[in-house]
């Protein structure tokens, strides 16, 4: 049996939703630019998406524009924010634990004179409302925090972030909401961001596509120039499939949340509880105010890399973190950031549930995860004793 466990990295496309893709890419191909029949077809399917999407979002269709995933939603926010109100400020507020699509988009634009603050957070990866109020001042433009963290799984106080940057006048706040749009309602009005980051591929649609929420009155500059399309905010020809794929897919996650975030607690439930088990883990994150499917942990004494190496030996698949730095030799900076020394982020493992793992899976996973998690554990101390092999202590 393959169990894939890492749906935090990326989901299989659901079956209904390619079948709505479909007829834009085979009859309906045309540019929805363009003023004849077949545009008219494509341009109908991009406006019916731009509804769709907003509608699940309680916002307006001209307040969504679509890209080419959440990397890019993510940039033309916080590039087109920066730029736009850089003749009133400079300072951009934002955390430590950041997707690399945001933090190193603010490293990008701190090379052009803005000054980028990261605010810490505690044990369990929150930031703290009242240190974010401190940071704010007259020169604050932007402030971007993440919804859910992709590592660890933990949510922010967004709704209260919000509150005190409202209260601030001309601060707009981007939310980076990729990795919590599959599990978490969205209701940008009751959230109170200005810019809000989907990826349609963390919720069972096609990769290469994505939105940003740009809040009416809400000034934003291009970053790429050549067009029209949506609404002078993004050029190019637009991937109306992709788009049509992403409201076929927000709209059937949008419907099975409840009963799919309620079945994930209780997988996540039992296999944590397995985990815990064995000695030397520790779980990460917010025991509570986190998604439902993410399965995040140390092992002390292990390699995170090592342990994924191996259960995919076993036929199951997940991570030590973001797919974005697979391979990297450096130990997470989300973990480093909530206080865990090197030695022990470097044990880090990520197993994450969707809407189609089963029950059974699961069951295989609590038996398969625990016994390979132990094994190499056991393994590493033995191998810290006597490195020789000699039988002497080292």
């Amino acid at each position: 049996m393959s169990i894939y466990l890492d749906h935090a990295a990326t989901t299989p496309l659901r079956r209904e939703v390619l079948d709505a893709m479909l007829p834009f890419l085979t009859d309906a191909f045309g540019n929805a630019s363009s003023a004849h029949s077949f545009g008219r077809a494509a341009r109908a399917g991009l406006d019916e998406a731009h509804e769709r999407v907003a509608s699940r979002l309680n916002a307006g269709a001209r307040e969504i524009v679509f890209t080419s995933g959440g990397t890019e939603a993510n940039n033309l926010a916080l590039k087109g924010a920066a730029w736009a109100g850089k003749a009133h400020g400079h300072r951009i507020v934002t955390s430590a634990i950041e997707h690399h699509a945001v933090g190193h988009t603010l490293r990008y634009l701190e090379k052009f004179g803005f000054e980028i603050v990261e605010l810490p957070v505690d044990r369990y990866g929150r930031v703290d409302p009242d240190q974010l109020e401190a940071a704010l001042n007259d020169k604050t433009i932007l402030v971007s925090i993440m919804l859910a963290n992709n590592e660890v799984g933990t949510l922010q106080p967004i709704a209260e972030i919000a509150a005190r940057v409202r209260a601030r006048k001309g601060i707009v706040l981007h939310v980076d909401a990729v990795q919590a749009a599959p599990y978490v309602e969205l209701d940008v009005e009751a959230l109170g961001a200005d810019l809000v980051s989907l990826g349609a591929h963390k919720f069972e649609g096609p990769k290469g596509v994505g939105a940003l929420y740009v809040r009416h009155g809400t000034h934003i500059l291009a970053q790429q120039q050549g067009g029209t399309q949506e609404r002078h905010r993004r050029a190019g020809t637009e991937n109306v499939a992709g788009a049509v794929g992403l409201a076929a897919a927000y709209e059937l996650c949008c419907s099975d949340r409840p009963s799919t975030v309620a079945r994930l607690r209780e997988q996540r439930g039992k296999l944590l509880k397995s985990l815990l088990a064995v000695a030397g883990v520790e779980a990460t994150g917010h025991p509570n105010e986190r998604l439902p499917g993410i399965v995040s942990l140390v092992a002390r004494d292990t390699d995170g890399v090592s342990v994924a190496m191996s259960l995919d030996l076993e036929g199951i698949a997940c991570s030590v973190g973001s797919a974005c730095t697979t391979g990297s030799t450096e130990v997470s900076h989300v973990l480093t950031a909530m206080g865990y020394p090197e030695e022990e982020a470097r044990g880090a493992l990520r197993l994450s549930l969707g809407r189609t793992t089963t029950d059974e899976e699961v069951e295989v996973a609590c038996d398969v995860v625990p016994r390979v998690v132990a094994s190499m554990r056991l393994g590493t101390v033995a191998i810290t004793a006597d490195p020789l092999g000699q039988g002497v202590p080292a």
